[in-house]
C-alpha cells in the first residue's frame, strides 16, 4: 500500500481521488453559474482539483513500468 509523504496514515486509493476529483468538479460548476459565489472559495476548490489530478497521474504513472527501447 502507498504512503502519504506528509504522514504515516495510508493514501487513498485510486478510485477514491478519482471520486473526489468529480465530486469537486461538479461542486466547481455548481459554484460557478452562482455570480454570488465566494471567489476565495470557489479558487481553493479549483488549487483541491488540480493537486488531485496530480496526485492520480502520478499514482497512475508510477504503476506503468519504465521500458527503456
Amino acid at each position: 500500500m502507498l504512503l502519504s509523504m506528509n504522514d504515516d496514515a495510508p493514501a487513498p486509493d485510486l478510485e477514491t481521488l478519482k471520486a473526489e476529483h468529480r465530486r469537486l468538479d461538479e461542486q466547481i460548476l455548481a459554484m460557478g453559474e452562482d455570480p454570488a459565489c465566494d471567489q476565495l472559495e470557489l479558487a481553493r476548490l479549483k488549487k483541491r482539483k488540480l493537486r488531485l489530478k496530480d496526485e492520480i497521474q502520478r499514482i497512475i504513472d508510477s504503476s506503468i513500468p519504465d521500458i527503456i527501447a
